[in-house]
């Protein structure tokens, strides 16, 4: 699990800023809009905010004991150094728009259900490192879990070992919709497109699941 450090931007609201660079490089294009969103916050709206909070708060005499300069200048370095994440993300995320060609298998931007060995159902989608945060139901590929799912289809096993444990999943369910609407009900019981099969080309989203385990 990631590290985080919380930046206070306002009362009652603050910026989760990873402490270490993920370590993919692959995202969703909601998750770079939402990205270049928070940088266009920052750098437009918050940044002057806080500065003109800090000259005013300057103004009033000995900054040494002025609280409010103190806290200014704090919060001006936290925005200051998720401007410059965002940026440097931003250069070098790419953004995977496309499913792959065969989509009966789980690569990245998948939406998936699986069933527990409770017989529970949860329903997943996996995506960047720099998303995983967004929905409780999105998946880093920087999780184990997430790991152990790339390439399986509908009625395969994914193992992953846990702290209390080994768990076993089992796939149920596989789609590329960007909602909550179900694909190809064919994927439920594990038919195959014609056409896909898996020695054809994966396309953008295929080459992304096959690269994901390497660090930058």
């Amino acid at each position: 699990m990631r590290k985080y450090v919380t930046v206070r931007r306002s009362p009652g609201m603050a910026i989760q800023r990873p402490a270490t660079l993920p370590r993919g490089n692959y995202i969703t294009p909601e998750g770079a809009a939402a990205l270049r969103a928070e940088l266009d916050e920052l750098w437009r709206r918050k940044r002057p905010e806080v500065t003109r909070a800090v000259a005013e708060a300057a103004a009033q005499g000995d900054r040494s004991e002025n609280a409010e300069y103190i806290y200014g200048k704090k919060q001006l370095r936290e925005i200051d150094r998720r401007i410059r994440f965002l940026r440097k993300r931003l250069e070098v995320l790419r953004v995977v728009s496309e499913p792959p060609a065969d989509r009966s298998r789980i690569y990245f931007g998948a939406w998936t259900e699986l069933v527990d060995a409770q017989g529970q159902t949860r329903r997943f989608r996996l995506v960047g490192p720099d998303e995983g945060d967004r929905a409780a139901n999105y998946l880093s590929l920087d999780a184990p879990l997430a790991r152990s799912l790339l390439g399986k289809r509908v009625d395969d096993e994914a193992v992953v070992e846990t702290p209390e444990g080994v768990r076993r999943y089992t796939v149920a369910r596989i789609d590329y919709e960007t909602g909550q609407h179900g694909a190809d009900p064919g994927l439920r019981s594990g038919k195959k497109k014609p056409g896909t099969g898996p020695g054809e080309s994966q396309g953008k989203v295929a080459m992304a699941s096959s690269t994901a385990d390497e660090p930058n």
